[in-house]
């Protein structure tokens, strides 16, 4: 009972980022990027130190210069996705992350199985695809910083997988969010996107304040209790639905439409990601063995714009 209620709120997590694309497209404007990123992670970083209170009695020196270096690369990502959401449909943005999960075995110290590049290739062209659904043109800039920010989260996960340690993650994660908070702030106030946070419509400040709580302080702090009352091979297939999520919202909520091409790319996706997870949590050894199939490595749950997660 209790990996099935994990199970449940790991699913849940994944609804909640899944919908998150279609949330920024609704509530940030090309414009104003630093200023939306800067009023969310701000927001985060307050209700997350409210609900620590007196658990988080200090900062180390490692938490403090490991949360500043990972909260730095995921400013980069937050800026590339977002900016790229406001120029292309939520379904696509939510589909290309999945990159992620591709890129991020190739980061790694122990390398990857050679079958790994099959369902590597499948993904690509599976983005490739889901960016002509308008025609076969160039992909579209949306599409490109969407690819650029799967691409740092991917390395993201990489650099905290190899310095975490036994940092406590909630001072870490909050010294994350307090650091994106910063950084987009400080550009926010040199480009006068002040004025555009100040003119934000009721529902934009709706919007805005359920990407920070349940989007980040919320998604983080479930995850972080239902990985320790679950499997890796779990984890990965709850979270590894945020794609599906991301694709049905953009569709059913904001009727966008894929077309022919674009739904072959989404299903292309689904399934290169899906078997890449599989083969990338065999071990070494054990290709054709499927009783290993649960034991991954560390890129087995990617965390969105947050923590290493157990295994991801």
């Amino acid at each position: 009972m209790s990996r099935y209620r994990a199970d449940l709120a790991l699913l849940a997590v994944a609804v909640v980022w899944g919908s998150s694309y279609l949330a920024i497209k609704e509530s940030a404007v090309p414009d104003g990027v630093f200023g939306f990123l800067a009023v969310r992670f701000t927001l985060a970083a307050m209700v997350l130190a409210a609900l620590l209170g007196r658990r988080l009695s200090r900062v180390t020196r490692a938490e403090l210069c490991s949360g500043v270096l990972f909260g730095s690369i995921l400013a980069a990502i937050c800026v590339c996705e977002t900016y790229g959401v406001t120029k292309t449909s939520a379904s696509n943005a939510g589909l290309i992350m999945a990159l992620t999960v591709v890129i991020t075995p190739l980061l790694g110290r122990g390398g990857v199985a050679p079958l790994f590049y099959l369902p590597a290739a499948v993904v690509t062209l599976g983005c490739a695809l889901l960016s002509q659904s308008g025609g076969f043109a160039a992909p579209g800039v949306g599409d490109a910083l969407v690819a650029l920010a799967a691409v740092l989260r991917a390395v993201h996960i990489t650099v905290m997988s190899r310095r975490s340690g036994a940092m406590d993650p909630a001072a870490v994660t909050l010294v994350q969010l307090c650091t994106v908070a910063v950084s987009t702030a400080a550009p926010a106030a040199a480009l006068g996107q002040a004025d555009l946070v100040l003119q934000m419509s009721a529902r934009q400040w709706m919007l805005t304040g359920y990407l920070a709580v349940a989007c980040t302080v919320f998604a983080f702090g479930v995850q972080m209790w239902a990985v320790r009352r679950s499997t890796p091979a779990r984890v990965a297939l709850m979270l590894g639905t945020e794609p599906l999520w991301a694709l049905l919202i953009g569709i059913g909520l904001a009727g966008e439409s894929p077309g022919t091409a674009g739904m072959l790319g989404a299903a292309m996706i689904l399934a290169g990601v899906n078997w890449g997870r599989a083969v990338a949590a065999r071990p070494p050894g054990h290709a054709k063995s499927p009783h290993h199939a649960g034991a991954g490595p560390c890129t087995s749950s990617v965390s969105k714009g947050g923590r290493w997660r157990s295994c991801r």
